[in-house]
C-alpha cells in the first residue's frame, strides 16, 4: 500500500506564467544502486516541472510499495524514508495539477493491480478524451479512487488484462484508446516500461548508469545522477527494459504528424537539457537573437526577468549589440508553488520575489525580455518597480508569441478569460503594463529556435491551431 504524508505550505509569490504538469523518472537496477536514492535525485533535477506533491515507488522481493507527499521532494522524503525503499525498480514523479485537484489521492505514482500482478504508474501529460472513457469504464463496473488522466490509463491496462495476458499487446491497445499528451513510465514486478504519445508533445528520454537503465522526462535529470543519455523515446513508441535489455515497439500509427509542445523550449525544460536533438539553452538563445532582428529597439542596457528571460535577454544583446546586464536581483529562496487567487497578494509576491539594482538602471534605456505574458499581472508590476528605480525607458521583449488560446495538453492554460492577450490588441497590452514599447517573437520565428529538432510544433495556445481538441476526442473510437 502506497504510504501518504501531507505536508501543509504557504504560496509566497504568484509566477504569472503557465503551468506544466510533471515530471518523470524510472530505474531499471542492474548495478546494486540504492534505487530510490537514485530517484530522489532524478526527481530533484525536475523539481521545476511540479511542486505540488511527489512520489516513489519500488519493486522488491514483497511486490511493489511506496511513499509519496503533497509538497516538494526535500519535504517529502528523508533517509530514514529513502532506506525503507529498497529495491531493483524504481519510478518516480513530481507533479503539478491540470487535471484533477491538489490531493493525496491524486498524487502519484499510482498503484493499481492488472491481471498478471500489479504495477505502478507515473504520468506527464493530459488526455482529451479522459472523461469520455472514464465514463464508459464506469458504465462497465471500473471504480476510481482519483480524478487524474493517470488512473484512466491504469484502468484502461486493467481492462485489456482481461482479455489477454500479453503486456506488449496491452500497451498497444491502451495507447491506441488515448488521445492527448503522454510521457508515462510504468513498472510491474519484472519489467520498467516507457510510452510517449504519437504526437511526441511531451518530452521522455532513456539513459544508461553503467549497464542501468534509466527513463527521465529530461536529460538534466540523467545528468544529476551520472547517467549517459543514450536516446529520446519516439513519438507512438513503447519501451520495455528488462534486466540488461531494452526492446521497443510502435504502440501507436507512425503516420502522425509530430507536434512537439514548444513550450517546453520557451519556458518549461530546464536551459540545461536537450529534447529530440535540441539545446534548450541554444534555443532560447535563438529567440533572443530573433527577436533582436524583428523588434530592434534604442537602448542602453538588455536585461532578463528571473530566471526564464536571461538566456533570450543574452541572445538578444549578442544580435543587437546592446549591453547585458543585470538589473533585477531574485531571492533564490522564494519557490515556485501555489496560485495566489488575491490581486493584492499577487502584486506584493512580486516585491518578495525580485528586487531592482537602482545604480544599474538608473537613467538609462532598457530593454526588459521575458519568456512570455499570460495575465500581465508580474510583467506590469517589474516595469514599474524599474521606473520607479529611476529607468528613462522601458522596452518589453517577449520570446514567445501573444497567448491567446487554452492548452487541452498539459499547460494550465484551461480558459482565455485571464490571458491578457486574448482581449488586448499589442498597443492595448503595451498601455497596460507601462511600457514604452512591446514587441513579440512572431511563430514564425519561434518554430525555427530549435536548431537541430526534427520539424513539428504544437503552436495551439498562440494560433489556435491544435492536433486535436477535446470536440475532436469526443468522436474517437473509445474503450472496445
Amino acid at each position: 500500500m502506497m504510504e501518504n504524508r501531507i505536508s501543509f505550505f504557504e504560496c509566497p509569490e504568484c509566477e504569472d506564467k503557465p503551468r506544466e504538469a510533471c515530471g518523470v523518472f524510472g530505474v531499471f537496477n542492474n548495478n546494486g544502486f540504492d534505487v530510490a536514492r537514485l530517484v530522489y535525485f532524478g526527481l530533484y533535477a525536475l523539481q521545476h516541472r511540479g511542486q505540488e506533491s511527489c512520489g516513489i515507488a519500488v519493486t522488491n522481493q514483497n511486490g511493489i510499495t511506496g511513499y509519496k507527499g503533497l509538497g516538494l521532494i526535500s519535504e517529502v522524503f528523508n533517509d530514514k524514508i529513502l532506506d525503507r525503499l529498497d529495491g531493483t525498480i524504481a519510478i518516480g514523479h513530481c507533479r503539478y495539477s491540470t487535471t484533477g485537484g491538489t490531493s493525496i489521492e491524486n498524487s502519484q505514482p499510482l498503484m493499481a493491480n492488472y491481471k498478471d500482478g500489479r504495477m505502478a504508474i507515473a504520468h506527464n501529460g493530459n488526455l482529451v478524451n479522459a472523461e469520455k472513457i472514464r465514463r464508459k469504464l464506469e458504465e462497465s463496473g471500473a471504480i476510481f479512487q482519483t480524478s487524474t488522466d493517470s488512473e484512466v490509463i491504469a484502468n484502461l491496462i486493467s481492462r485489456y488484462g482481461i482479455q489477454t495476458g500479453d503486456l506488449e499487446e496491452i500497451l498497444v491497445k491502451t495507447m491506441q484508446q488515448l488521445e492527448g499528451s503522454y510521457a508515462v513510465v510504468l513498472m510491474t514486478q519484472k519489467r520498467l516500461i516507457g510510452m510517449r504519445d504519437p504526437w511526441g508533445m511531451r518530452p521522455l528520454c532513456i539513459g544508461k548508469l553503467d549497464d542501468s537503465f534509466i527513463l527521465a522526462s529530461e536529460t538534466c535529470a540523467l545528468d544529476a545522477v551520472g547517467a549517459e543519455f543514450v536516446r529520446d523515446v519516439e513519438p507512438g513508441e513503447i519501451v520495455f527494459i528488462q534486466g540488461r535489455e531494452l526492446r521497443s515497439i510502435r504502440g501507436a500509427a507512425a503516420e502522425k504528424p509530430r507536434h512537439f509542445c514548444i513550450f517546453e523550449h520557451i519556458y518549461f525544460a530546464r536551459p540545461d537539457s536537450f529534447i529530440d536533438g535540441a539545446s534548450v539553452y541554444k534555443a532560447r538563445l535563438e529567440a533572443g537573437r530573433r527577436l533582436a532582428i524583428e523588434h530592434p529597439a534604442e537602448a542602453d542596457l538588455v536585461v532578463g526577468v528571473p530566471d526564464s528571460g536571461l538566456t533570450a535577454a543574452i541572445g538578444f544583446s549578442r544580435q543587437s549589440g546592446i549591453p547585458y546586464g543585470e538589473a533585477l536581483i531574485k531571492n533564490r529562496y522564494v519557490g515556485r508553488t501555489f496560485i495566489q487567487p488575491q490581486q493584492k497578494m499577487r502584486e506584493q509576491s512580486v516585491d518578495i520575489k525580485l528586487n531592482v539594482l537602482k545604480e544599474e538602471i538608473a537613467g538609462k534605456r532598457i530593454v526588459l525580455i521575458d519568456d512570455s505574458i499570460v495575465r500581465g499581472t508580474t510583467t506590469r508590476k517589474l516595469v514599474q518597480m524599474l521606473k520607479k528605480a529611476g529607468a528613462k525607458e522601458v522596452h518589453m521583449r517577449i520570446s514567445s508569441p501573444p497567448v491567446k488560446f487554452p492548452c487541452y495538453f498539459g499547460i494550465d492554460i484551461s480558459s482565455t478569460k485571464q490571458l491578457i492577450a486574448a482581449r488586448m490588441s499589442i498597443d492595448e497590452i503595451r498601455e497596460s503594463l507601462g511600457a514604452d514599447s512591446l514587441g513579440f517573437l512572431s511563430v514564425e520565428g519561434l518554430i525555427k529556435t530549435p536548431v537541430g529538432a526534427p520539424n513539428g510544433f504544437c503552436t495551439g495556445c498562440f494560433t489556435g491551431e491544435y492536433p486535436i481538441t477535446p470536440d475532436m476526442a469526443e468522436s474517437a473510437t473509445g474503450c472496445d
